[in-house]
């Protein structure tokens, strides 16, 4: 079942996100794990970009990227963010949000989900320094050469600055969508090793 009765919704959240995310995988589109990130930076300035799930339990939610990247330097300076999950390919759209302290996943979490990366994706984070300028295509494609054949024949080790991040479930909300915007929302909120839950207005 991925429903959830918003009138009684289940004690806890964690099995429901765990539907939700099985039922978008049945829906037939790319990248269904999908989700906006947004932070904010040491200046209070907010940012957000699409970034893919690869991992999600009690502990929270995992995505991986260059942490030398802008998202990494904001994520250094105000480790806390939020994670949007938008489906709209249903008679009836969804939303999962999730906020919550952000920590790196272990060494060990990080070189396994790399070694599943393909070879070409393991060269270009190598070779682009996420986030910083480059003159042209040309030069980005030249430091994909050279690390190319820096790598050739050789397993391919993860960078010092690339790995995953964690997302705790302190707050978790499901948005259902209906005709004319009356929308059906509820929002767990985490209190110690429990969960309050509140219904929303659309």
């Amino acid at each position: 079942m991925n429903d959830i009765d918003f009138d009684h919704p289940p004690v806890d959240p964690i099995a429901a996100c765990e539907a939700w995310f099985q039922w978008s995988n049945g829906l037939g589109i790319p990248n269904p794990n999908s989700m906006t990130l947004a932070t904010v930076d040491s200046s209070g300035r907010p940012s957000a970009r699409i970034v893919l799930l690869r991992g999600f339990d009690a502990r929270g939610a995992v995505f991986y990227t260059n942490r030398l990247s802008r998202k990494g330097v904001e994520l250094s300076a105000n480790d806390y963010a939020t994670l949007l999950f938008h489906w709209d390919q249903s008679p009836l759209g969804r939303q999962l949000r999730i906020s919550g302290s952000v920590t790196h996943t272990s060494e060990e979490e990080s070189d396994a989900y790399w070694k599943t990366r393909p070879r070409e994706s393991q060269i270009n984070a190598w070779a682009s320094q996420q986030s910083q300028p480059v003159a042209n295509r040309a030069e980005l494609e030249r430091a994909n050469a050279e690390f190319g054949e820096k790598f050739h024949g050789l397993e391919i080790r993860r960078p010092p600055h690339w790995g995953g991040y964690r997302v705790s479930l302190e707050c978790i909300e499901f948005w259902l969508g209906h005709a004319f915007r009356l929308h059906d929302r509820i929002v767990y909120s985490r209190h110690g090793t429990s969960w309050r839950v509140q219904r929303l207005n659309p």
